[in-house]
């Protein structure tokens, strides 16, 4: 049984591979690179370099290489760009997983695990966020995320062999504890990301967008959960549905929040650095607060987390900033070199 994983040398994608061949599974990943890095992907893994809308490449992976699951990471995840061009989000998340879903459905794919997003819920009137609240997404980035849940929904119920988990992420963050992975893409709006590049001296400063929240110190609360075990939230998934469990949604996160200030002040501890913080406007999209009901989580799917402490995530996050860091730099030295 072999697992096709979409998006798979990207952030959260390289980290579900490498939880997938770590648990003994044959994967297979799928990836345009528009955003991941080959370098990602161990090289013992087959990465096919190509387009999840493109239903012909993906029909024959899945014969290729007898994939029984598909693991969907491919797409678009920065939400003021959604805003800006809305179109692009709508073809790029929402048209193209509608082809792959197609796909699997026609090939006898019967389990399929969706990367969803927090996002879907657009700006709740109570926390923390439980899965039966309504969903009303401010950005375009979250009704195209929405549109695919739907999409999974109503085949489901149209297609009774085919199941799915849609898992919608809180706030992800840190990196492989071995360093095998992390978040690498430089145009990343993670905040944890950020303020390490902060930290590192790769940024001047960080910016903290909006003070004026109906939160505690005024800014942002969000829930952030450490990518390597959200990964493992999948593997619980795929092992859910392979015993014969029915499509649902669950939540990813840890049911509390920090505040961006708090989040910066953490990363100033761990790192010991006092980098520069400069107060902005609000962003368009941005909730107070968002933080999960992550019941379902732990009971239906089983899991149980393992890097549940914000210094750890912190940490990690530090020590794949720093690795990136001394990467760039010998590629440099070579790019010189042999000038």
């Amino acid at each position: 049984m072999t697992v096709l994983v979409t998006g798979g040398a990207g952030y959260i994608g390289s980290h579900m591979t490498l939880a997938l061949k770590d648990a003994g599974r044959s994967v297979v990943v799928l990836d345009d690179l528009s955003c991941g890095f080959p370098w990602l992907v161990p090289s013992d893994i087959p990465l096919v370099r190509g387009d999840i809308g493109d239903q012909a490449l993906v029909r024959d992976v899945i014969r290729s290489y007898g994939i029984t699951a598909i693991l969907h990471f491919a797409g678009s995840i920065v939400v003021p760009d959604s805003v800006r061009d809305p179109l692009f989000y709508y073809r790029n998340n929402t048209v193209q997983s509608r082809n792959l879903i197609e796909t699997a459905i026609g090939e006898g794919i019967k389990n399929f695990i969706f990367s969803s997003t927090a996002a879907i819920y657009g700006e709740p009137e109570t926390t923390p966020i439980t899965e039966d609240m309504p969903h009303q997404p401010i950005s375009p980035y979250g009704t195209s995320k929405l549109m695919t849940e739907w999409m999974l929904r109503d085949a489901a119920a149209a297609y009774p062999d085919f199941n799915y988990v849609a898992l919608r992420y809180f706030n992800v963050a840190g990196a492989d504890p071995q360093l095998r992975s992390g978040q690498s893409f430089p145009r990343a709006t993670h905040l944890i990301k950020i303020a390490s590049q902060a930290a590192t001296g790769e940024r001047s400063h960080m910016e903290v967008y909006g003070t004026d929240y109906p939160t505690p110190d005024g800014t942002c609360v969000r829930d952030y959960i450490h990518v390597s075990d959200l990964a493992q939230a999948h593997l619980c998934a795929l092992n859910y549905l392979e015993d014969g469990g029915r499509s649902t949604a669950a939540n990813c996160g840890y049911g509390y929040g920090y505040s961006v200030l708090e989040i910066i002040d953490a990363v100033k501890r761990v790192s010991g650095v006092d980098f520069a913080v400069k107060l902005a406007a609000r962003r368009v999209g941005d909730p107070a607060i968002l933080v999960a009901g992550n019941e379902r989580m732990r009971s239906l799917l089983g899991f149980a987390p393992k890097r549940d402490d914000l210094d750890l995530i912190v940490g990690d996050a530090l020590a794949w900033e720093r690795q990136l860091q001394a990467r760039e730099a010998k590629q440099r030295e070579k790019t010189l070199a042999n000038v």
